[in-house]
This record gives structure tokens, sequence and C-alpha cells, in this order.
């Protein structure tokens, strides 16, 4: 990746609705090197998707919960049934694996602590790979981002 194609990515993750022509001028090239740029990124998978990015509140989703899960085993099964569960669950939006004191970190979203108390009492607690859920409530949002750092020092 040189220079041109860190200037794309930073310009899509901006705006990924920019048509090839807009993006072009924005990076300082003719619309068909461009396009031959993006389709490369997407093919090497550096552009994993395009998606819209809703805001949760203006669509009555106004909790955001982290939980701290810790699993009463490591056994394959035990893991296998626990990702099963979230995987299923659209409440869960991002799940971590982690080391320290919890196994995994999830990032919830719901309309309200009924709706994550069901989703708690319903599906997460009753997964019998699940020991413990310790959960906090996020109270004001001081940054959110889907923007990953791009330099080219960071990314040699």
């Amino acid at each position: 990746m040189d220079r041109t194609d860190l200037r794309i990515l930073a310009e899509l993750q901006a705006d990924g609705t920019l048509s090839s022509q807009a993006l072009a001028e924005k990076v300082g090239l003719s619309t068909a090197p461009t396009w031959r740029r993006v389709r490369k990124l997407e093919e090497d998978r550096v552009i994993s998707t395009t998606v819209a990015i809703l805001d949760p509140e203006k669509i009555g989703l106004d909790v955001i919960a982290i939980a701290a899960v810790s699993l009463e085993d490591h056994h394959p099964v035990s893991i296998r049934e626990f990702d099963e569960m979230v995987a299923n669950r659209p409440e869960i939006l991002e799940c971590f694996a982690m080391s320290g004191q919890y196994d995994y970190l999830l990032k919830v979203v719901c309309s309200s602590i009924k709706a994550y108390e069901r989703l708690l009492r319903e599906h997460i607690m009753p997964c019998r790979a699940v020991h413990q859920v310790n959960t906090s409530f996020v109270l004001r949002k001081e940054k959110v981002t889907t923007a990953l750092p791009l330099s080219e020092s960071e990314l040699a």
C-alpha cells in the first residue's frame, strides 16, 4: 500500500458514499485509476464492506451496556456454545475474547434497561458456558468512530 491508497482509505472512511469521480478528485487521480485501486483494496479485503452507520438513539436504542463475561470453563464445547449464542443475538454488537479478569467483553445495545435485563435473563445467563456477567452502562459517549488510524509509519 502506498500513500495514495492510504488517502483513498481515509476518504472512504470519512464518506463511503463517494462516487469514483468524487473520490478521484479528492485524492488527485483520474477516475479509472482510482476505481482500479478501490477494486484492488476490496479484492485484498483491506476494504471488507461498505455500510450505513445508524444513530442508535434515533431508532430507539438508547441503552449501551458493556458486559464483562466469565465462563465456567474453557472447554471447546463451552466456548462454541457461547460463541453461537453471541452470533445469534443482534443486540450484541461486538464481542472480544480477553486476557485478564474476564473471558469476554460484549458491547450491547438495547431500547431499555428492561430489554437488556430480558437479554441477560433469556439468552446470556441460560448459556451453560456462562459463569458470571458484570454489566456497566454507558452514561455518555465521549468518542465513537469506525475510522482506523491511517499513517504510513503505523502501517509499516
